[in-house]
């Protein structure tokens, strides 16, 4: 495993390194090494390439008014991969994007984040909310400096209030909220929804969580252990994902078993349940100990991250984190 360690800890991948060094390794947050590499985040590779991409009004792709819709190039994506990265919030070129999200795609009585804006108003379009996004852009915006924000609180609040964990057992859920988007709510909730629902409260520091954050994330992971994170509920024997066992990074919408067991080791959760998710990724490990690259959105996003097909540093150290977690590796 050293030999491993010393490849994801390589400077050719500063994000990577950063985080192998805190979360993998775990040293300190002032141990020169992790100060140098979360410095170098901003200083070469993925992070500064891409806001040099970025427009004067803190957008980036062709429209700043299909900061969704522009698959994978928009404001909304481009935020999420950097927060993936590890950027860091005190840059005021992440904060100008972070408002632009705020002002343009949330929707200021609901709180919930819109895939459109609106004409009349500019900000998000109360008709356009979908859970997904209204997850990615809350945890984003945690992740980038935003988490004592009211607005961000409000969001969080709209998660809590309106994400369901449905599991075809009752009808549709009834209400303005739900009436749109069948493929959202349904009467079987969308996985990436609650993923991404869960993704979210689950970035809060468990110091700022209200009780009813803490109720939702029980639900809401009842609900991915019931499925033992990728099977049928109701037939266990069965595969309901099996995309989700085709690691990539990064994920935007979509999510995989590496992803979730990565959101139960943050939340200190621990089930028998998930046994079988874990064996899934112990089994994927390659004869030198990575994992490669199997699902990915090249040519789609501002920059692409790693080579599809190939050894992934991004893959090997969130599997190397949920097997650490769960006392598959020393």
């Amino acid at each position: 495993m050293s030999d491993v360690i010393g490849w994801l800890t390589g400077k050719d991948n500063p994000s990577v390194r950063f985080f192998t060094l805190a979360s993998l390794v775990e040293k300190p947050p002032d141990d020169p090494e992790v100060v140098e590499s979360k410095n170098a985040i901003m200083e070469y590779g993925p992070v500064p390439r891409i806001l040099g991409m970025q427009h004067e009004d803190g957008t980036w792709g062709d429209d700043p008014r299909k900061f969704y819709t522009d698959k994978y190039g928009g404001t909304s994506w481009v935020l999420l991969i950097l927060a993936e990265l590890g950027a860091d919030p005190n840059d005021r070129r992440i904060r100008k994007a972070c408002e632009f999200i705020l002002d343009h795609s949330q929707d200021k009585e609901g709180a919930g984040f819109s895939y459109m804006q609106s004409e009349k108003t500019g900000w998000g379009l109360a008709g356009g909310v979908i859970p997904c996004l209204t997850g990615n852009m809350a945890y984003s915006l945690i992740k980038l400096g935003y988490m004592d924000d009211a607005r961000v609180g409000d969001a969080l609040d709209w998660i809590v209030k309106h994400q369901r964990a449905d599991d075809a057992e009752d009808g549709p859920p009834v209400g303005k909220v739900y009436e749109k988007y069948v493929m959202c709510w349904g009467r079987h909730s969308c996985h990436m929804g609650v993923a991404k629902a869960l993704k979210a409260l689950a970035a809060l520091p468990p110091s700022l969580r209200t009780a009813g954050m803490e109720k939702k994330i029980a639900e809401l992971s009842e609900y991915f252990l019931k499925h033992h994170i990728y099977k049928m509920s109701h037939d266990l024997g069965k595969v309901s994902k099996p995309g989700w066992l085709k690691f990539g990074f990064p994920l935007m919408y979509n999510t995989d078993v590496l992803e979730l067991l990565g959101i139960f080791t943050s939340l200190g959760i621990k089930d028998p349940r998930l046994n079988e998710a874990v064996d899934a990724v112990r089994k994927k490990m390659c004869a030198d100990g990575t994992w490669k690259l199997e699902n990915s959105f090249n040519g789609k996003m501002p920059v692409d991250i790693e080579e599809k097909g190939a050894p992934s540093k991004w893959v090997t150290l969130k599997a190397l984190c949920a097997l650490k977690a769960y006392g598959q590796v020393g």
